[in-house]
Order: structure tokens, then sequence, then C-alpha cells
């Protein structure tokens, strides 16, 4: 059995911050049900021995939002307490935590990093890029009281990687962006890219990203951290680790860097449960964690085709001189042909940038690293 993964979202889209690109709220307006409010300790209860009695190798509980810490940390106590009552095949648990930094004190500090939570926090590169869409509720930016957060999370070592969207402002100083984190000694860092409305023209909206503008983006971070590599100070960039990683033979872990999608398991706070934390919408849902069982839910996931959908892609890309480094990218970028299918990803152009400029570093490092049996 391979190692079973659940990403659950406690506070459903409750959250503090009024992010104007969020995704989630764009998915949270396109179904029945908006909000599903928080979720109780019955259905977590339920949720960690459901999924432990089903896994075995190992076993991960990741936690997003909205914002997962407003559902509060007796909640998380609790999930701990549930995992060592029905652990009872003693497989290895990881728990995670994505969090957006605002307004955590020592005590969260604290409890994070004595329980061994990996937790990724979201910055959006310097005051004026973060600022300009990262948002309180109260209308305020909230820059200064995530910096806060992560000075807390260094001195009680919280572990803890840098989340940073990529839009239009970010990707057009990611020279400066770069060099601040590198300032600040943050050595995991997630790149991820903008997303657009569901069902919308990309590349409308004030902080969206064009193909062109990415591709720069991805050249220009690629040049900085090959940089560094030169000098052996370079940090982990997650999709250039991957894509080192393929040339090296290895499966990459980033699912929309697989070419084929994966169930999720994404689990609402009411308990129901979807494929992607990219399509928590009505006409996914695979059932509910307080009536289905896994198996039941996986199920439901090959009769919606989801996966098998992933794997359909065009000529153009079965024929592409970079198809097997970039596998099509994530499935919520794949544009819509016109019967209906997944067709080309809308940043395939940038790829093609990324790897017109860089593919040979990357095979020099995959090779130097070959070369020393890592």
């Amino acid at each position: 059995m391979p190692p079973v993964n659940i990403l659950i979202k406690p506070s459903s889209g409750n959250c503090n911050l009024r992010c104007r690109y969020c995704f989630y709220c764009d998915e949270m307006e396109k179904r029945e049900t908006a909000n599903y409010g928080f979720m109780s300790e019955e259905t977590l209860e339920i949720l960690v021995k459901r999924v432990l009695e089903f896994a075995d190798g190992s076993c991960g509980f990741a936690f997003q939002g909205g914002e997962p810490t407003l559902v509060g940390l007796d909640f998380y106590k609790r999930l701990l307490e549930y995992e060592q009552k029905y652990n009872i095949k003693n497989v290895p648990i990881h728990n995670s935590i994505q969090t957006n930094g605002y307004g955590l004190g020592e005590e969260w500090a604290e409890f994070l990093s004595q329980n061994h939570f990996l937790v990724g926090v979201s910055l959006d590169g310097i005051v004026h890029t973060h600022d300009a869409y990262r948002i309180h509720a109260s209308g305020k930016g909230t820059f200064g009281e995530i910096m806060k957060t992560l000075e807390l999370f260094d001195r009680k070592k919280v572990e803890y990687n840098i989340l940073t969207v990529v839009n239009r402002r970010t990707a057009e100083r990611i020279g400066r962006i770069y060099d601040f984190y590198k300032k600040h000694n943050w050595h995991y860092l997630q790149f991820i890219a903008c997303l657009d409305p569901l069902g919308e023209t990309p590349g409308q909206r004030e902080y969206s990203l064009t193909p062109e503008i990415y591709g720069e983006f991805l050249v220009k971070l690629f040049d900085l951290w090959y940089l560094d590599w030169q000098k052996g100070t370079q940090t982990s960039i997650r999709m250039f680790d991957n894509y080192i990683g393929i040339l090296m033979g290895y499966t990459p872990e980033a699912c929309d860097q697989r070419g084929c999608c994966s169930i999720q398991n994404v689990v609402e706070a009411d308990g129901s449960v979807y494929p992607c934390d990219f399509y928590v919408i009505d006409q996914y849902r695979l059932g509910n964690i307080r009536e289905n069982s896994l198996e039941q839910l996986y199920e439901r996931g090959r009769e919606l085709r989801f996966m098998e959908e992933s794997l359909e892609n065009k000529e153009e890309c079965r024929t592409c001189e970079y198809g097997y480094l970039c596998r099509g990218g994530c499935r919520r970028n794949r544009q819509l042909d016109e019967t209906g299918r997944l067709g080309l990803n809308y940043f395939c152009p940038s790829y093609k940038m990324l790897f017109q400029a860089a593919l040979p570093r990357m095979r020099e490092i995959a090779s130097w690293l070959r070369m020393r049996g890592r």
C-alpha cells in the first residue's frame, strides 16, 4: 500500500485575510454550500480513525485553508490524541500545516516546534509585493505581521518553508525578492503560479500572469539559483529540485510535474472529500469521510476519470522535445479544446522558455549529483 496523504480544510474557507487573488474564494462561490464552517472534533476523529485503519507504510495529515489555524490550537491537540489512539499499526505519521502566519503567538510556535509540524508560511516577497494583494480583513497590509511570525518561528525552532504566489508583481520583481529571501537565510522555497478564476479566460486580471511574464520569471529565477549552485549556496526550490530529479530518473513528488493527476483526498470541514485542492466544487465531490471508506472514495475517483483525463495529452505534447520533462504541467492550467477535452497548458510557452535557457545547466547539475551518488 503506498503512503496515504490527506489534505484537510478544518476552517473551510474562513480566513482572517482577504487575498485579492484567492483561488479558494472563487471555488466557494461556485458550489451550492460556499462555506462549511469549522470541522468538529467528531469529524476529525472519524477521519483519523478511517485513514489510520487504511494506511500502511506511512501517513501524512496536511492542513490548509482558508486559514487552518482559525479552528484553534485545541483542535490540533486533539489530532495528536487521535493519532496516538488509532495508530495501531504504528505507521510513521507526518503532520504539516500551511498558514498565512497572521497573528500566531508563542503558544502556536511552541506547539508546532515541539510536535514537529512542517509549516508552510505564505509570503509574497518584499513589503510592496506582499501588501499589494495579501491584505487583512481590515484592509491593511500584512507583511509586518508575517515577518514577526517568522522571527518567532526562528526563535522557537519551527521547521518552515516559504510559499510565494507568483503573480504579475512578484514575477516582475523576482530579483529583489530572491535577494531578500537569501538575506533571511530561507533555504526551502516554493513558487506557485497564481490562478485565474475557474472558467475565465486567463491573463485578464490585474494580478494575472501571462505566459511571457511567467516564462521570464522562471528563467530569471533559475539564473539566480544556478549562480548560487555554482557557489554551493543554493536554496531548495521545489520546482527545480523536481526537474533535476526527473533527469536523474526519480519520480517527482510535486503532482503538477508528474504528468498525471492523483487523488489528493482533500477533506472539507463537513467531511466532504474531493480529488484536488483546485477542484473543491460540487461536480467533483467523491463522498464524505464520515460515511464512506477510503476504498469507496477512490472508486468514485475512478468513476469520475479524474486521473485518466489528465493523461490525455495533445499530439504537440507527445512530440515535444521537452515533453519528458514538462509532462503537461498542472491540469488546472490546461485549456479546454473545441471538444471540451483538456488541451495544452496555458503556460506551455513559459516552460519552453525555461527549458531552452536552462536545460543544459539542469543536466549539468543532474550529472554532478549522479557522480556523487546522490
